[in-house]
């Protein structure tokens, strides 16, 4: 089981909302209107935890040591919409999410494949890590600089805790887990080619709700999330071509092959339906 030893290594780097926050160093001057409602939308949207965990654990019931990870997970991502909400509840109170707008973001998704999703979130924590990466840079107010940066610690970790699981699952599964990552792998590489951002949380995932069946749409501002990408953060080419090398890079440790471009991994991904390709598991991230 994998369970018990990334509790101790996450337990060993966890960090404290009261210790580990400079909230002495913020400087009001610093922080902008527009700034501070970008952080009511990325609280409301790590919130999105809550109802990803009660997928995985409905999709993951006969995986009892990833569920069990699913709690280290779980109290780390809402620990993220926690601190986020206090930065507001301190220094600007008037846009603390209410308990209905984190609500409104809890619903049902769609059963889907276990392997898919798993990859899905791994890709999803590694763009994740570079949107909070660059969000740190934009802003101008110095607690909330160190805490975007400590958030994009948290998921960068919670991306290798999720290779973990995958490495494990090819070695049981084999060409089917090795399927399964090559093709979320090369729609998650594609960005570029979509007209919205790939992530978890800007997906479709319960046909009975469309369109209002992402984590996106149910914000108070649904068009928040491509403004905040393309005219705030400025999530450029360079930004994604950076989340781009990465899911490359950990596809190829995966699979044992060298994958330079999502070309390369959609052939890889074709050529599993004729040829079963045994994964070589390198312990890197």
């Amino acid at each position: 089981m994998l369970y018990p030893e990334l509790f101790k290594q996450l337990e060993a780097v966890r960090w404290d909302m009261e210790r580990d926050i400079p909230w002495h160093q913020y400087k009001a001057s610093s922080l902008s209107d527009e700034q501070a409602q970008t952080i009511k939308m990325n609280a409301i949207t790590e919130w999105a935890a809550l109802p990803a965990t009660e997928m995985f654990l409905r999709d993951n019931r006969d995986d009892s040591d990833f569920s069990a990870f699913m709690s280290i997970w779980f109290f780390e991502e809402q620990k993220h919409a926690l601190v986020l909400m206090e930065y507001l509840r301190r220094f600007r109170p008037d846009l603390v999410p209410t308990e209905q707008e984190l609500h409104a973001i809890r619903f049902e998704f769609d059963p889907a494949p276990a392997l898919e999703t798993l990859m899905l979130h791994f890709c999803g924590e590694i763009r994740l890590n570079h949107w909070y990466r660059r969000a740190a840079e934009w802003h101008t107010e110095p607690v909330i600089k160190q805490i975007y940066t400590t958030l994009s610690q948290d998921e960068a970790r919670h991306g290798g805790a999720y290779l973990r699981y995958m490495r494990r699952a090819i070695a049981r599964f084999g060409a089917e887990a090795q399927a399964a990552f090559a093709k979320v792998g090369v729609l998650m590489a594609s960005a570029r080619r979509t007209a919205q951002a790939l992530h978890p949380t800007n997906l479709h995932v319960n046909k009975t709700l469309f369109p209002r069946d992402t984590i996106q749409s149910r914000l108070p501002d649904p068009e928040w999330l491509e403004h905040w990408l393309d005219t705030q953060i400025n999530f450029d080419a360079v930004w994604e071509n950076k989340v781009v090398d990465r899911i490359l890079h950990n596809m190829s440790l995966l699979m044992g092959q060298s994958f330079q471009t999502v070309q390369e991994l959609n052939r890889y991904r074709k050529g599993l339906a004729a040829t079963r390709v045994p994964g070589v598991l390198p312990e890197a991230v």
